[in-house]
């Protein structure tokens, strides 16, 4: 049997990190072959006779193979697969890593709201400029305990978002394509006490009350868009806005607009609909907004835990047991 193996996307150390892997994976499976392939070219040619293939093909690439069984997307988000309706329509198993994203992402999302609600962009710029003005900040900040949040889907990164922000003393709601499932799946109440989780039918209602939204939605057909210009105009007034997930699925000039009137109070943004941000982009230099790269999930752990899933998941095809995160070609997560 042959693998593929292709660079692990954005890890700074990948080229040493994946020759130590695949040598891991060679003694842990002396039966599988493993072939590096780095270049479209080396994918191409590598991808004919390959049973797995662990990366994201191009759909040139993937029109190339013969055989291939099993795919493994060594990240979360499967939105590219628009691109390659034959993959979507054909029997290669598609599994992801979603798992480790869930708490760094997390994280992230109460590092931007404690940053935004104390202003702590502000006061380290005033650190490198050595300027104190104590009474600058007065009743300028805000606290987020007894805030309302609300989450654009209760998945993993949802309802671990949903559980830092309880520690805060938050009151939590959701809006999530299968609301009966999540409660199943999980101890109620959920997603906290004296919050709720509805079907995607509230979420006008869920946005008119949430102090904080925060968007951890996969980007499908269904969510592109989700919260256009009327939506954004339905947030509650002086709502922050974190967006976790995948650019897209709010309307970026709709939300520049209503930052801009002062209509809403700051927003978190790690995705964008275009990365990088266009130089031009007026989100850049708003004093009430906080960027970062599409970087929020990119931990030394988040590394290791998508190393061990392709692992468990190869002992699994290779057992013939049931694969850890199987995605839904046609729903797109």
């Amino acid at each position: 049997m042959k693998v593929v193996m292709t660079p692990m996307p954005v890890d700074a150390d990948a080229e040493t990190e994946d020759v130590k892997y695949i040598a891991e994976l060679r003694a842990a499976f002396p039966e599988v072959t493993f072939q590096q392939a780095n270049t479209t070219d080396e994918m191409v040619q590598e991808i004919k006779d390959a049973d797995v293939y662990c990366g994201w093909p191009t759909r040139e690439v993937f029109l190339a193979a013969d055989r291939l069984r099993w795919l493994h997307n060594p990240g979360t988000g499967i939105d590219p697969i628009k691109g390659i309706p034959e993959l979507i329509d054909s029997d290669v198993v598609l599994t992801n890593c979603r798992g480790p994203h869930a708490p760094p992402m997390a994280d992230h999302v109460i590092g931007m709201m404690l940053t935004l609600a104390h202003r702590l962009h502000e006061q380290w710029d005033d650190q490198r400029a050595h300027y104190w003005n104590t009474a600058k900040y007065s009743r300028r900040q805000v606290e987020i305990g007894g805030r309302n949040m609300g989450i654009l889907a209760l998945g993993g990164i949802g309802m671990a978002v949903a559980e830092r922000a309880q520690g805060f003393g938050m009151k939590v709601y959701a809006v999530d394509k299968h609301p009966d499932k999540v409660r199943q799946e999980n101890d109620a109440p959920l997603p906290t006490e004296g919050g709720d989780v509805w079907g995607l039918d509230r979420l006008d209602d869920m946005l008119r009350i949430s102090d904080w939204f925060v968007i951890t939605a996969p980007l499908t057909p269904e969510s592109r868009g989700m919260v256009d210009r009327r939506r954004v105009g339905v947030l509650k007034q002086g709502a922050y806005v974190v967006a976790i997930s995948r650019g897209g699925i709010i309307d970026e000039p709709a939300l520049v607009e209503a930052l801009q009137s002062g209509r809403l109070a700051g927003a978190g943004l790690d995705v964008m609909e275009k990365e990088p941000l266009p130089d031009d982009n007026p989100l850049w230099d708003m004093d009430n907004v906080i960027l970062s790269p599409h970087a929020s999930a990119l931990t030394p752990e988040l590394f290791d835990g998508r190393r061990a899933i392709f692992t468990e998941n190869l002992r699994r095809f290779l057992a013939n047991e049931p694969f850890l995160y199987v995605c839904d070609k046609q729903a797109g997560f």
